[in-house]
C-alpha cells in the first residue's frame, strides 16, 4: 500500500521509498527526513482542496507532503 492511500489516523510502517532513478532527489530527500524502513507513520490531516497536501507524522515530527510525494512511500498497515 502507498502512504497516499492511507486513511486519516491509520498507523503504518514504512517498507521502502521508491526511487525513479539513481539520482531521484525526492526519494533521497524522503529518506533524509526520516522515511526509512521500520519507521511508523500516519496521516494526521489532509488539505481542503482534493486532499492535498497530506500532513504526515513520522515519530514526533510532522511533514506536509504532496500526494505525488507520498505515493512514493510504500507502507504496511499496523494491526492493533
Amino acid at each position: 500500500m502507498r502512504l497516499s492511500e492511507l486513511s486519516r489516523f491509520q498507523t503504518a510502517v514504512v517498507e521502502q521509498v521508491e526511487a525513479i532513478g539513481p539520482a531521484d532527489n525526492i526519494a533521497q530527500r524522503l529518506g533524509v527526513i526520516g522515511f526509512v524502513p521500520g519507521e511508523t507513520v500516519r496521516i494526521t490531516a489532509t488539505g481542503p482542496v482534493g486532499g492535498d497536501p497530506l500532513l504526515v507524522q513520522i515519530g514526533f515530527t510532522r511533514f506536509a507532503l504532496r500526494r505525488s510525494e507520498a505515493s512514493r512511500v510504500i507502507v504496511s498497515l499496523v494491526q492493533l
